[in-house]
């Protein structure tokens, strides 16, 4: 005992410190494998094959392609024809040997759309390989599992410019598509008109074929969006590179929309475009879809008794709700009643605090709450400082808004 403690070692621990030693030295147990030898290779045919697309040099993009591949190749290309790209990288994250001669590259595929990405949109790619005569050819190029589709993957795609915005359809006729675009154009000074803080002041909109084609560039169920007329895509990481938000389109639901619902749908989508910056993980579903629904409806004249029917409906029988929605009440694919109802209640909350504390006061509350370091105390913080109130107080008031609005 005591040449232990005096800091003696066992034979056995001496002989365990000299067998992991050696194992460093070896390379055994968990260290990496060595790097497969096509990697250069295949960095270096990928980077050739971003710049022959960029360059708009078809031949170049063919000729790193497999002849059985060349036509798929070809049909990639052109889709691409109409895309306004500003950049096109391939970040190699892992190979995998599929035979002697064939690979399966897993890369990271960054694009950026001229005029709209300060960085590059990444997506998760799957890319084939085949050695012939001594080098490497791409054999095929499709979204990872779980990934989601990019546009093009869809289908050959037509764009149309605004003057604010870009609208990008595949299976969709100019006409409509420059629809979209002119009612974008006007959405953009309507969000701007309510939130002064910097944004870009530009839109881009995909349109995909339809309802399937939406839960592809989601890479979600398609089933959970069908009576969505369209969603916003973005970072809320704030990050000054960060990629430009794409308001995705649902072409079924927004197609059975009057002038007036298509108008409301696209500027309650520019809205999240340009508050994106802040709005984090610490702001609450209620409050980002509530003041995107106020912006929206702030001029139109609607009353909030012709523009929430479902909650109306609730307070009318004496059953207003007793708190703000959760997050998960505004979940697609829920109860269409009660989701409607919890959009409705966002938006009145926003609307008691414009019309109560000012429309400035409610974009102060939303940035604070959104500056938050988290959820937690997020909203009641925001209360206490922008507003003077509580969440007793604040429930309470709004509880009150509904009944003086809706019981009517």
């Amino acid at each position: 005992m005591a040449e232990q403690a005096s800091g003696a070692r066992r034979p056995g621990t001496v002989l365990l410190a000299l067998l992991l030693a050696l194992a460093a030295l070896t390379g055994c147990g968990t260290a990496a494998r060595p790097a497969d030898p096509a990697l250069a290779e295949v960095r270096a045919l990928l980077d050739r094959h971003a710049a022959a697309l960029l360059a708009r040099d078809e031949a170049g993009w063919l000729a790193d392609t497999d002849p059985a591949h060349r036509a798929a190749a070809r049909t990639a290309f052109r889709r691409l024809a109409a895309v306004p790209l500003a950049g096109w990288t391939y970040r190699v994250t892992g190979l995998d040997r599929t035979g002697g001669d064939r690979l399966t590259a897993r890369v990271d595929l960054g694009h950026r759309v001229e005029g709209h990405d300060r960085g590059p949109l990444t997506t998760a790619r799957t890319v084939g390989l085949a050695a012939r005569g001594g080098r490497w050819y791409v054999t095929g190029d499709r979204p990872a599992e779980g990934a989601p589709d990019l546009l093009w993957d869809q289908g050959e795609v037509t764009a149309v410019r605004g003057a604010r915005s870009l609208v990008l359809g595949t299976g969709q006729d100019r006409e409509r598509l420059a629809e979209i675009a002119r009612l974008a154009d006007r959405a953009v000074p309507a969000a701007d008109a309510v939130w002064p803080a910097p944004w870009p002041r530009r839109v881009l909109v995909l349109v995909p074929a339809g309802l399937d084609g939406m839960g592809g560039l989601l890479a979600a169920d398609a089933a959970a969006y069908r009576g969505t007329a369209a969603v916003t895509t973005g970072e809320t990481t704030g990050r000054a590179d960060a990629p430009a938000d794409r308001v995705i389109v649902n072409p079924e639901a927004y197609g059975i929309l009057g002038g007036f619902g298509r108008q409301l749908v696209l500027t309650h989508e520019t809205v999240h475009v340009a508050t994106r910056a802040h709005t984090s993980a610490a702001t609450p579903v209620w409050l980002s879809e509530g003041f995107a629904d106020w912006a929206a409806y702030r001029g139109t004249g609607r009353t909030p008794a012709e523009a929430a029917p479902e909650l109306r409906r609730e307070v009318r029988a004496g059953n207003p709700p007793a708190a703000l929605p959760e997050d998960g009440d505004f979940s697609f694919g829920g109860d269409a009643e009660a989701v409607g109802r919890a959009y409705e209640s966002g938006w009145l909350a926003c609307a008691m605090v414009a019309d109560r504390w000012g429309a400035e006061r409610l974009t102060a509350f939303y940035r604070e709450v959104g500056a938050h370091p988290g959820r937690s105390g997020a909203v009641e913080s925001a209360l206490r400082e922008v507003l003077d109130t509580d969440p007793d107080r604040f429930t309470a008031d709004w509880r009150s808004y509904l009944r003086e609005k809706l019981s009517e």
